[in-house]
């Protein structure tokens, strides 16, 4: 068995334990918060009698444990439950509203890796020099801020003093668009319609700016602060002693053993873009998974609650799945180090 499909097989048995536990954790807590889900759902003029059998159907008049012995059996089956907040089933809402997140998140990771990285590179071949200085004044303030702020920001100045983007949404009400995978600017190619795919990339720019500009910030100052520390190797200076051009010992000897420490964070930030996103989303009217979660959360909508949660704790775990194979991929002493401990 090679090492790689070894560290595969671990994570996946440390995923499904933590994903155990999160369900648990969750569930315990969305019980504890006050407020009757039967009542909020059914409104102040229900009668006790049509809460009460809301109460039975739920199994909200059982103990605690029972209710999470059927929460189980019913994901086993593939059953995420009844939303209160939309009428619809759980799984439903998660099909429509999920692939908006993921596009979302997708736009903003590429963004925090494709500026992110260079701008740490950058900064790290011009140490102490100008380009240094203005490069970590940016990812200074880029950092400092969250998201919400940058997305308000950028609303003003781009949607409404400038008006070259969109304010709102995901795709003009001119067009008409089928679903078939919910990513837009795939399906508005799948329907051949070029001027829908750059409307869709349009309303995309500014929410995907937005919620990147934190990772992007984090990445170049990771990278920077990984590639100076490699730069003091000793066979960087034994490249540099052999009239190798800068250029190529950043590309091919600082830059990769740099990546390798940087690529746990920026993960965990593209992951963590998933729980980030609510905040852009609600300023840009996005109608993606993470506004939905809010308002089921506030609406103590359980089913819901549950069904958010554990789509996002699942991406999260996917992608530091992926995060850790592509690190054993570049560290080769990962790979022996597996190998040998088996």
């Amino acid at each position: 068995m090679s090492s790689v499909l070894r560290i595969l097989l671990r994570r996946l048995g440390i995923s499904v334990i933590v994903l155990i536990g999160v369900s648990m954790l969750i569930f315990a807590i969305a019980r504890v918060i006050p407020g009757d889900p039967a009542r909020i759902a059914l409104g102040p003029n229900a009668s006790a009698e049509q809460v009460a059998n809301l109460r039975a159907e739920m199994h909200l008049d059982e103990s605690i444990l029972a209710q999470y012995g059927y929460f189980v059996s019913d994901v086993l089956r593939g059953d995420l439950g009844q939303s209160l907040y939309t009428n619809r089933p759980v799984t439903t809402d998660i099909v429509q509203f999920l692939p908006a997140t993921l596009e979302l998140v997708i736009f903003a990771g590429i963004l925090m890796v494709g500026l992110g990285l260079p701008l740490g590179i950058l900064a790290a071949r011009h140490r102490g020099r100008w380009p240094d200085h203005v490069i970590r004044v940016l990812t200074l303030l880029t950092v400092s801020a969250p998201s919400f702020v940058w997305a308000v920001i950028l609303m003003l100045l781009f949607a409404f003093y400038l008006p070259l983007f969109p304010v709102a949404g995901r795709l003009g009400d001119s067009f008409d668009i089928a679903t078939v995978t919910g990513f837009l600017t795939i399906d508005t190619l799948i329907a051949g319609d070029f001027s829908a795919f750059l409307d869709a990339l349009s309303h995309l720019v500014l929410p995907s700016v937005a919620l990147s500009l934190s990772g992007i910030g984090q990445a170049a100052r990771l990278t920077r602060a990984n590639m100076i520390e490699t730069y003091d190797k000793p066979y960087i200076e034994m490249a540099q002693a052999f009239g190798f051009f800068p250029s190529r010992i950043a590309k091919r000897y600082a830059f990769k053993p740099s990546m390798i420490p940087s690529l746990t964070i920026i993960g965990l930030d593209f992951a963590a873009m998933l729980g980030n996103a609510f905040l852009v989303e609600a300023v840009f009217a996005w109608p993606g998974l993470s506004r939905y979660g809010v308002a089921v959360i506030l609406r103590k909508d359980l089913n819901a609650i549950m069904g958010t949660v554990l789509i996002i704790a699942l991406t999260f775990l996917v992608v530091n799945i992926l995060v850790d194979l592509l690190i054993a991929f570049l560290n080769p002493r990962i790979r022996h180090s597996t190998r040998a401990s088996s």
